[in-house]
């Protein structure tokens, strides 16, 4: 009998979020992506690393972490960016706000 490998589950699944959520790393949503790519690689990455020679698809597996780690790292960058830029428009207008106080 020939030794047929299991698709390691969540492979595919992790793949497609690490791309989603650098598509989507200007919005929050691709941070939310990233996290959940990498929430459920865990189970499956050490399913394969306790048995490699049963599972197969570690190659996406691996990738799509990557690729959620990027969408993280992206939309993190995002985020901090918008803060700082809400932050430097707010203190813009302070001295408007006065001025019309008056």
């Amino acid at each position: 009998m020939e030794n047929v490998k299991k698709p390691l589950p969540n492979a595919t699944a992790t793949l497609v979020l690490g791309i989603c959520s650098i598509v989507f790393g200007c919005f929050i949503v691709g941070l939310v992506l990233g996290i959940i790519g990498l929430a459920i690689s865990g189970n499956s990455r050490r399913m394969y690393l306790n048995n490699p020679s049963e599972y197969e698809g570690y190659g996406s597996l691996n990738a799509g972490r990557i690729l959620s780690i990027i969408g993280i790292v992206l939309s993190s960058i995002t985020a901090i960016y918008y803060v700082i830029v809400v932050l430097i428009i707010g203190a813009a207008t302070l001295p408007w706000l006065e001025m019309m106080n008056y």
